[in-house]
């Protein structure tokens, strides 16, 4: 078995586990009307938040994540 054949055989949360401790993401919301930033663990556990988007990137840096936006 080829690497290939191994990598169809990963359930969607093997795929999710695969970079779990490697990425945080950067996910914009609304409320009362104000934008703000979310940063998520790449579980979807919100770790943060900023009113910038470059801030919540540099913070993600910073704590050896490599940043991710969802739109």
């Amino acid at each position: 078995m080829d690497k290939l054949d191994r990598m169809d055989r990963l359930s969607t949360q093997d795929m999710i586990l695969l970079g779990i401790e490697d990425v945080a993401f950067v996910k914009p919301t609304t409320k009362n009307g104000q934008t703000f930033y979310l940063i998520c663990a790449a579980d979807g556990n919100e770790i943060g938040r900023s009113a910038n988007r470059d801030v919540a990137q540099a913070a993600i840096r910073q704590h050896g994540l490599e940043p991710l936006s969802l739109h």
